[in-house]
């Protein structure tokens, strides 16, 4: 409906701008008196009432009001607005809350200035008030924005509470389903209705989710992780020979280390189910919370393994993380340099009673100074291949960061994360930086590979191209991001190829 009361843009005059709004309608999951449909009717009559011409909607259906990101209407606005696309002079928006019930209510005031600043009026269709610059209307609109913010504050509250009295009983609160189990549909007086696949959810406010034991040859595969840790086993090997077995996780992926650590101090197993590890309140990060925050009910699940294998388990991790004087770890660390005849990230991490080499880093600083305190002076070639991998990413930073300042200079919004090395800008577009290293090859075109080191999002690739020598930049190249593996680029008149190695 919310399209049906639209005037479409090329059949009004540009002479009429004047008279030309836009409305933005917004639904999150939860509310539906502010459903689309209803929204639509109320800002179609004051369109009406005051004699304009719906030419364009930006909408945002089951989205969440506390933040901007996956609010691609919103987004959209933002950006035709600011780019001076807007064929429009007015705005219609049902009520103040639409925006969003963002918890710094400056934000939503933010979005409203832009749309001022660019000569677009904003009219809230339902409210009491008239937007008119007044001070009465600058008073109730930061209180509407107050009350928004509240709103979710004492509903996100609501939300945890039954969520505590619901774990207490037995029922599973969402996330994903640890392997070897499987999500059990029941009815308010706990009677089966089946099993839900993944991807799958309640339809009903009255039914619940429990966790069972899945398929045996899982529950097998559990219990052979548990035992041959307690064979002090690293959990990097148990991984690699999972995967070299063929056996996946829950998530249908490769084993990684970390994931076999995950299992083994999940308490499911041993049939405690556990709340509130990790939070995620009112669109704030996720955080880990302390132990003694984390709401535990014994019991509610049956159990895979033995209790007493699990905690034994639990005592090995633990004397892992007892703390150790650093003249011991240097120590041990010469001792297995004795035993092994070299060290590495592997050797280091798989070798019981060492500290892990994150934890070395951490109080001797990098590798290099590590194996200097040691006397050892490691493997030359790969240092120089890390200091040059080192230097170009932080060329590649200096990148981002360059392009992210330029676009700030002009009012556009850019984020960057360092992590990924990625460029959002206004939280729609994506730029990747990468440096292209050179493969000469005799008798074949000069070839440029791009490594994927995580994954990158869908947008835009700038590859930094070196030279033939990789030991300075060639030239630039941008390239779009579509799920495509190579891409063909030219230089001179040679027809030269950048392939994205997976």
């Amino acid at each position: 409906m919310g399209n049906t009361l639209v005037v479409h843009a090329k059949r009004l005059p540009q002479s009429q701008k004047a008279r030309r709004a836009a409305q933005y309608v917004r639904m999150s999951t939860d509310y539906q008196q502010y459903s689309i449909e209803n929204q639509a009717v109320v800002i179609a009559t004051y369109a009406e009432l005051h004699k304009l011409t719906i030419v364009h909607t930006y909408r945002d259906e089951g989205e969440s009001g506390l933040r901007i990101e996956n609010r691609g209407g919103l987004t959209e606005l933002v950006e035709d607005v600011q780019s001076g696309r807007a064929d429009f002079a007015h705005l219609l928006v049902f009520d103040v809350s639409r925006w969003g019930r963002f918890q710094d209510v400056d934000e939503s005031a933010h979005y409203e200035f832009i749309c001022r600043r660019a000569g677009v009026e904003v009219a809230y269709c339902a409210e009491q008030f008239d937007n008119d610059g007044s001070l009465l209307a600058s008073i109730m609109k930061n209180i509407k924005r107050v009350m928004a913010a509240e709103f979710s504050r004492e509903l996100s509250a609501k939300v945890f509470a039954g969520s505590v009295r619901l774990t207490h009983r037995g029922f599973k609160m969402g996330g994903p389903t640890a392997y070897a189990f499987q999500r059990r549909l029941v009815d308010d007086q706990c009677r089966p209705k089946g099993i839900l696949t993944i991807g799958q959810r309640k339809s009903l406010l009255t039914d619940h989710v429990k966790l069972i034991p899945g398929a045996p040859d899982q529950v097998e595969i559990v219990n052979w992780i548990l035992h041959e840790y307690l064979r002090h086993k690293s959990q990097a090997t148990i991984a690699r020979e999972l995967n070299q077995r063929g056996i996946l996780n829950s998530q249908g992926r490769p084993w990684l280390g970390k994931a076999v650590g995950d299992l083994l101090r999940n308490e499911a197993y041993i049939g405690v189910l556990t709340y509130n590890r990790k939070s995620r309140k009112l669109g704030a990060k996720v955080t880990r919370n302390p132990r003694e925050l984390w709401i535990r009910k014994e019991n509610a699940i049956e159990p895979i393994v033995h209790r007493d294998a699990f905690r034994r388990a639990q005592k090995i991790m633990g004397e892992g993380r007892v703390s150790i004087p650093e003249e011991e770890m240097l120590l041990r660390l010469r001792k297995v340099l004795m035993k092994k005849g070299k060290l590495s990230k592997t050797i280091i991490n798989s070798s019981p009673g060492l500290p892990s080499m994150s934890s070395y880093v951490l109080h001797f600083g990098a590798l290099r100074n590590i194996y200097r305190l040691i006397g050892y002076n490691g493997n030359q070639e790969w240092f120089d291949k890390y200091a040059s991998h080192q230097r170009w990413a932080a060329l590649q930073l200096s990148n981002a960061a360059r392009l992210r300042d330029a676009f700030e200079r002009l009012g556009r919004s850019a984020t960057l994360n360092a992590s990924t090395e990625c460029l959002r800008i206004d939280n729609v577009v994506n730029v990747v930086f990468r440096v292209a290293r050179c493969r000469n090859y005799e008798n074949r075109p000069l070839r440029w590979t791009l490594q994927y080191r995580v994954r990158w999002p869908k947008g835009w690739v700038v590859a930094v191209r070196l030279d033939e020598k990789n030991e300075a930049i060639f030239d630039y190249v941008l390239m779009p991001r579509r799920g495509s593996p190579s891409v063909v680029a030219c230089s001179g008149s040679q027809r030269k190829s950048i392939r994205a190695a997976p």
